[in-house]
């Protein structure tokens, strides 16, 4: 099995933007922590992350046929990303949505995130941790389909 794990815009700057909110994990922790949970499942995984919306979708296209399940924090994508979500969609794969934050319960009335309908999983505020529950819980998905 192969999933695919995307991040979002700012997302390269976890450990030193906004602690208070975020944490001090770095996208290099949380991938060190994907891959121990990867290796315990028996699960092939690679990552992604930009701040360019239409190179997560490049990404997407390319490794689509390879792949089983994705992972995706669209982070300021989530209310505007419909080329990423259409990506997602026409992938016909399950995919989680992963949030470092509780980002619905920011400003609820202003954002929306659209990835959320489509997702097989979505975990919010659970901070670092929420990327490998993601994957525990699509393998899962995956497996018992």
């Amino acid at each position: 099995m192969k999933v695919a794990v995307l991040h979002g815009s700012n997302l390269n700057r976890l450990g030193r933007r906004n602690p208070a909110k975020y944490g001090h994990h770095t996208l290099d922790d949380i991938t060190v922590d994907v891959e121990k949970t990867a290796a315990t499942l028996g699960v092939e995984v690679i990552h992604q992350q930009s701040n360019a919306e239409h190179v997560l979708v490049d990404f997407v296209h390319e490794h689509q046929d390879e792949l089983d399940a994705l992972i995706v924090n669209p982070a300021g994508f989530s209310s505007v990303g419909y080329p990423l979500l259409d990506a997602l969609r026409d992938t016909e794969l399950p995919f989680a949505v992963v949030h470092i934050s509780q980002w619905h319960a920011i400003d609820a009335k202003e954002r929306v995130d659209i990835f959320a309908g489509s997702a097989a999983v979505y975990i919010a505020g659970a901070a670092w941790r929420g990327y490998s529950s993601a994957l525990e819980a699509l393998v899962h998905k995956i497996r018992q389909d």
